[in-house]
């Protein structure tokens, strides 16, 4: 019955690999803690409270945090909803169960000066390999090539400039890309789609990236947008490893943040568009978020940064603020 749910989620619900290999995972745990493989699960022999007690074992002897409680009994609660739906059960035991409440941490993101200090980093880093372009790297090089250079500036300002997560850019093809016009096609989850506006710097940027990318190549033309060479010499699509690599490497030469993933960097997308004036609704769209919820995050982000302005600026805040701090 599980290797139903995920097929279907795969390949009717069009889930992301990453998110039925999660889905997969959860149930096998829950399973395995009833002493069953996966294979052998009957729902027949299943109540709610082998559901609460789960819950209990994974918060007080496993120590989970709440968030991820809440996350593997929103699996369960799938599974059973595709159990009912298809006749398997004629009860969703999970229906009444309350998900333990769990803080949603703000998102953290990088100011304008270490955005500004990543890009100066990295023009300076290609412009002194500039001469590189002319000739193809070799496989054993120890320094990266200038179209490797353009290419990670690319990543950063691609990121920071659409809001794209991290799977989408992968999925980027050149025909994603409308110069003329100045915006980019986003497949988002479940292959939804939204289009996204570019600004003349980042158009500019893609133009060098594509005629650095022929020039290394020997090609106009790729499956993917955005590529990496291998050991062997050859290029191939760029790998979700080496995207997180080197966002990790590049920001976190300019940032003391800990977390400095490409997903900081969607989220520095949002809070920036929010501090300069845009709408919820409008970084809602240009995120691809299916709910305002979701979205709204951000305005806490942007009230607190309000808030510690105020008090260090206002003359009776302040003064409160001071005395409060003694």
């Amino acid at each position: 019955m599980i290797a139903h749910f995920l097929e279907y989620i795969s390949v009717e619900r069009k889930y992301s690999p990453r998110t039925v290999e999660a889905y997969r995972d959860d149930l096998r745990d829950f399973c395995r803690f009833l002493g069953w493989e996966p294979e052998e699960f009957d729902p027949s022999e299943i109540g709610e409270v082998d559901v609460k007690t789960w819950m209990l074992e994974l918060l007080e002897t496993e120590k989970q945090s709440p968030r991820s409680v809440k996350r593997k009994l929103s699996s369960l609660r799938s599974f059973y909803k595709f159990l009912l739906r298809t006749g398997r059960v004629n009860k969703d035991i999970t229906a009444r169960i309350a998900s333990p409440k769990a803080d949603k941490p703000l998102p953290v993101f990088f100011r304008p000066s270490e955005m500004a200090a990543v890009e100066a980093n990295l023009q300076s880093e290609s412009a002194n390999s500039q001469s590189a372009l002319s000739t193809q790297p070799s496989a054993n090089s120890a320094q990266p090539s200038a179209f490797t250079h353009l290419r990670d500036s690319l990543i950063i300002e691609v990121l920071y400039q659409t809001g794209m997560r991290q799977a989408e850019m992968l999925g980027l093809k050149d025909s994603d890309w409308d110069l003329q016009q100045g915006q980019v096609r986003i497949f988002g989850k479940r292959r939804k789609e939204r289009i996204v506006p570019i600004g003349d710097h980042l158009i500019r940027m893609v133009r060098d990236y594509l005629a650095a990318r022929a020039e290394a190549t020997g090609s106009a033309s790729s499956p993917s947008f955005f590529v990496q060479q291998s050991r062997s010499g050859e290029f191939q699509p760029l790998t979700k490893h080496t995207l997180y690599t080197t966002v990790r490497t590049r920001m976190g030469e300019v940032t003391t943040l800990k977390k400095h993933s490409p997903h900081v960097l969607r989220h520095t997308f949002a809070t920036a568009m929010l501090d300069n004036g845009a709408d919820i609704r409008t970084i809602q769209t240009l995120l691809g978020h299916a709910s305002l919820s979701t979205t709204q995050v951000y305005t806490h982000t942007t009230f607190d940064q309000i808030r510690r302005v105020y008090m260090s600026t206002h003359p009776r805040a302040k003064g409160k603020e001071g005395s409060e701090e003694k």
